[in-house]
Order: C-alpha cells, then structure tokens, then sequence
C-alpha cells in the first residue's frame, strides 16, 4: 500500500486543509474492522472510531462510533431526526464519501454529509479513524474530531 494512494492522497491534503494534528499512519494490511484496526495499531477497539454511512431515504447519514459499539439503528434514527437508518449499499458510500467500504474518514467527501460523533470516544485520550482507504488510520482526539467533521455528539447504543 502506498501513501500516494489517491484516496489517501485526498484525504490528506483535507486533513491538513482543516488543520488536523494528527498522524497518518499506512498499515502493511488493510484493516476492515474495528478489532483488526485496534490489534495492528496496539490500543483498545472502543478507542477506534469506525465511520459508518448509513441510507436515510436516499439521502446519506454519517455515524462516527466507537469500535466497541454497535448502533441502534431505530435509536439512532430518531436521535438524528430521520424515519429509518439503512445500511448503505456500497456504491452508495462510494458516490457519498468518494471512498470504500473499511476505509472510510469522516472528512474529505465531495458533498458535506452530516455527520454524528458517538460520545463514547470521549474515553480515550487518543482515538484512531480510517484515512481514506482500508489501510490508512490517523490519530485524533474526540475533540478534535468534533472540530473536524462539524458532527454532533450522540449517544449510538
């Protein structure tokens, strides 16, 4: 995997647009989970924020939650304010985010896509996203998180 990816690329020319501090870090393996994230980077799979897309009638809902968390889909919904959260079709997170599936950061998409923050990250002192592509992971804090992404803090269990 190179850094020159152009997924990674995109990625992190936002990072710095947006004045994110934190490392991004390639990993020999992509990583699609939360546990094999958290076992390559050496740190708990809570402290990993996985970025889920999810289908609100067709228009795209962003789930930032901790690796350690399941989301209640039907809680969710009304906690953000839509009828049903549906799982995204893969060409779907694609034409939202411009990235895959397992690698998707919850910055650097072709439109604005509202995005929520699981307020469980707030536990670690250094939470780990993708970077764009299932290999790529950066390091953030939630707060800095929040800052980056415009999301809102809620509570996804």
């Amino acid at each position: 995997m190179s850094a020159d990816h152009p997924s990674i690329s995109r990625f992190r020319a936002e990072h710095a647009r947006l004045g994110g501090a934190g490392e991004i870090v390639i990993l020999p393996d992509a990583v699609h989970t939360a546990a094999l994230a958290a076992e390559a980077l050496g740190c708990e799979v809570g402290a990993i924020a996985n970025s889920l897309l999810f289908d609100a009638d067709g228009s795209p809902v962003l789930i930032l939650t901790s690796g350690a968390h399941r989301v209640d889909t039907a809680k969710t919904a009304a906690g953000v304010g839509v009828a049903k959260l549906r799982r995204a079709a893969p060409e779907f997170v694609r034409e939202h985010t411009g990235q895959v599936i397992g690698g998707v950061s919850p910055i650097g998409h072709p439109a604005p896509v509202p995005t929520y923050l699981d307020t469980w990250l707030q536990r670690y002192d250094v939470v780990w996203a993708a970077a764009g592509h299932p290999a790529a992971v950066f390091s953030t804090t939630y707060d800095e998180l929040l800052a980056l992404t415009g999301a809102q803090p809620i509570d996804v269990e």
